[in-house]
């Protein structure tokens, strides 16, 4: 039975697992839409960056926007992330209003936006959740900046006090970068203890680093995104040793796929959540589904 990346048999593969668990389908925390020229540069990124990544990255599901919408509907995904992340100044502005555009033209997508530490971040992150945004997404390695920078305490407090959440890319995979890992986002979370933050990628490869920050402040939570897939095991493994803590904060772990962009079939990701040793129904309903239903209050 063939199921390569987007065939029938994967999608009727796909459907099965969330099916036989009881539920009304999925949602993906962790998925990127974005304008076409800055989508076609990430993908330039990925097909250039062998020598970086230190191994071959293709493009598992590189179709036109509105077939990829298409697929993750097929997928059973009831809700999913247009993740828009800013590299430079002066970006991310025009990148939250076509995001928000988006939203209004996909029902099944969350309003997405993002931030840049540049004078009037401030002021557009506050027209990002007027107008109804539901997750942010910062990314400290592409955007190489520090997540306590002054010019961003305006745009945490209001987030913070909004209750908004923030799908953050700070650990320090694939690709260490000068303010990854930790210690940052600690620094970030003791001054804004209440932050509704998404650790993306399971923090990885800091695995441990981050199970503590997200069992000591209680809006941090963590989304599987890549963690667990023969593709990341083989480069950034997750510590054994981690196993029952992972059973124990299935309430905290949400499902991420980095759809488009990953390697390998969206069925692969949520397999390799399934063969976990240990892992039981009640946790994969919480994962895939339960967990990120109740924070973005999805019925």
């Amino acid at each position: 039975m063939s199921q390569q990346p987007g065939s029938p048999d994967e999608i009727d593969a796909v459907r099965a697992l969330w099916s036989q668990l009881g539920l009304p389908g999925m949602i993906d925390v962790h998925t990127h839409f974005m304008p076409k020229r800055v989508m076609d540069k990430v993908w330039d990124y990925f097909d250039s960056a062998g020598p970086l990544l230190g191994r071959y990255w293709p493009i598992s599901y590189r179709t036109d926007e509105q077939d990829r919408v298409r697929t993750l509907e097929r997928f059973g995904v009831r809700a999913f992330t247009s993740l828009v992340y800013a590299h430079k100044p002066d970006m991310a502005a025009w990148l939250n209003q076509w995001a928000i555009q988006f939203a209004r033209d996909t029902p099944s997508c969350l309003p997405t936006a993002t931030f840049y530490p540049e004078p009037g971040a401030a002021e557009y992150v506050d027209a990002a959740i007027d107008a109804g945004t539901q997750v942010f997404k910062a990314h400290l390695q592409v955007g190489r900046y520090d997540p306590n920078d002054p010019l961003l305490q305006p745009v945490w407090a209001r987030i913070e006090h909004e209750q908004v959440p923030v799908v953050i890319h700070c650990g320090s995979g694939p690709v260490a970068g000068e303010f990854t890992g930790p210690g940052p986002v600690r620094q970030l979370l003791d001054r804004y203890p209440r932050l509704p933050l998404i650790i993306a990628h399971m923090g990885m490869p800091e695995y441990a680093e981050f199970f503590e920050l997200c069992a000591r402040f209680p809006e941090v939570r963590l989304d599987t995104t890549m963690a667990f897939t023969a593709f990341t095991e083989e480069i950034m493994p997750f510590p054994r040793a981690l196993g029952s803590r992972l059973l124990e904060m299935g309430d905290r772990i949400m499902f991420g796929s980095d759809f488009p962009n990953i390697p390998y079939g969206y069925l692969a990701a949520i397999r390799a959540l399934a063969d976990l040793p240990g892992v039981d129904d009640s946790w994969l309903r919480q994962v895939l589904y339960t967990n990120a239903a109740q924070l973005f209050s999805i019925s």
